[in-house]
């Protein structure tokens, strides 16, 4: 029988942090892999006698299938429990790891990294929810900071981990590893994460319709667009999500009445913190996807420096990020929530502003290192208190959908980034040199950021909310 309470008994403390530990295991290789496969690209290639065309499908695939079904996974968890649906879509995720490793062609391949994006995709909610169910409310900054500090690490250990194992292992490996790990996390998990209450309503099967025709509509027309120089077909498509997408809110007003659970409880949005850490993080998932690109052709076809030695100009910002996230953490339980966000928005802002500054024709490469340090405060300051102030004061039977909610706006975000920036760099490239159209392109990602900057302002701390509702 569907346990029915309204919330979880928060774990003792020693209970959760083992949880979180196990839990973060499967967070690290889901941000692993999505960055450590681009290493390997030109393997691909040469070994499996592939396309440029179905190589680039290898990692589309991926982001695709992990972005479109986020609505419906989070929302999963809640039905039938974030621990068994973690339990799922680890699963998913460790045997496609094994049938990557294994492909004979790319065609396989490309086949099991759309199931390996789905794994990744129906389990990540199941993370932020249950990080937010286990531990006490004046303690989730603190975990939200170990969260943070391993996004950081596994964004540096990502490229770098690839170059290593690609060329010693091989590019099999790079799959290959990710299977011992995702069988520790389905140990620790089963040990030491408890079951959750659930909700008992069914959810309506045709806001989860929607919800997919929506999300991949925008995604895939975001995504392919500037690949194929965006077509008449591909605007249908764009439009086929926003209409979709538009039918999918028009559902969830109404789905109660026919004693179902709307996909999406549009209530989560009436929390002030909850509507602003979406839009921002949105922002910054805007930038992490955007900039990389523009820095690395600046740095490797404008400069001429090898590839190993771009990717380590990247270093300082994961290692800031990560040795300042815990700290961070620990602050967002006690200092108000727009101070931490702001100085964390106010960094990437600046940094990336400065990046648009130095990445020019004759200016020295080591200015770089400004930006890289800045946007390593900056990441430090914005993943965990963002995550924390947004998610906080939710009901539990709301968790779900909200952190579906979170993360689809946060790739989201990242789809349209790298697109934009992408358009802009090629209309750059086209009108003047290749150092200052990379620097001219970035400077979107800036005025993106400034937009998170400001929406961060209005986040409002416990006691203002308080006060806020007995004045209503």
């Amino acid at each position: 029988m569907t346990d029915t309470r309204p919330a979880s008994p928060v774990l003792p403390e020693k209970q959760a942090w083992r949880a979180l530990a196990a839990l973060c295991i499967g967070f690290f290789m889901i941000l692993l892999d999505q960055t450590v496969v681009a290493v390997a690209t030109p393997q691909f290639q040469t070994e499996l006698g592939a396309s440029l065309n179905a190589v680039v499908w290898v990692t589309s695939i991926y982001l695709i299938t992990f972005a479109v079904p986020l609505l419906v996974t989070g929302r999963l968890g809640d039905r039938y429990g974030q621990r068994n649906v973690y339990l799922v879509g680890m699963v998913i995720f460790t045997l496609s790891s094994l049938a990557c490793g294994l492909a004979p062609g790319v065609e396989w391949l490309i086949v099991a990294r759309a199931l390996q994006g789905l794994g990744a995709s129906i389990l990540t909610p199941q993370t932020m929810s249950v990080i937010n169910r286990i531990f006490a409310r004046e303690r989730r900054g603190a975990a939200m900071g170990i969260w943070g500090a391993v996004a950081g690490f596994a964004s540096l250990a990502g490229p770098l981990l690839g170059g290593l194992i690609t060329g010693t292992l091989g590019w099999q490996w790079i799959f290959f590893i990710n299977i011992p790990f995702g069988v520790l996390s389905l140990v620790m998990v089963v040990k030491w994460v408890p079951s959750m209450p659930t909700v008992t309503r069914r959810v309506d099967g045709l806001s989860v319709l929607l919800s997919l025709l929506a999300v991949f509509g925008v995604v895939y027309a975001m995504q392919q667009g500037p690949k194929l120089h965006w077509p008449t077909w591909i605007w249908f498509v764009f439009l086929g999500g926003v209409v979709a997408l538009l039918l999918f809110l028009r559902r969830q007003h109404t789905t109660g009445e026919r004693g179902a659970d709307p996909l999406v409880p549009l209530g989560i949005f009436h929390d002030r913190n909850f509507s602003i850490g979406a839009f921002s993080i949105a922002t910054m998932g805007f930038a992490v996807a955007s900039i990389a690109l523009p820095m690395m052709i600046y740095l490797q076809d404008g400069l001429g420096m090898s590839a190993e030695k771009a990717g380590l100009m990247l270093v300082p910002t994961a290692v800031i990020s990560g040795v300042l996230s815990p700290f961070v953490g620990r602050l967002a339980d006690r200092v108000h929530p727009r101070v931490l966000s702001m100085i964390g928005f106010g960094a990437m802002t600046v940094a990336v502003g400065l990046l648009a500054a130095v990445m020019r024709d004759g200016v020295s490469v080591w200015w770089i290192l400004v930006p890289v340090v800045l946007m390593g405060v900056g990441h430090g300051f914005i993943w965990s208190p963002n995550s924390a102030t947004t998610m906080r004061d939710l009901p539990p039977q709301r968790l779900g959908a909200a952190s579906g909610v979170y993360n689809t706006t946060r790739q989201v975000g990242s789809v349209i980034g790298a697109a934009a920036v992408g358009a802009a760099m090629q209309i750059g490239a086209a009108r003047t040199s290749l150092g200052n159209a990379m620097g001219n392109a970035v400077i979107i990602t800036a005025c993106v950021l400034f937009l998170g900057f400001v929406s961060v302002s209005f986040f409002r701390s416990s006691s203002e909310r308080a006060s806020g509702s007995m004045a209503d």
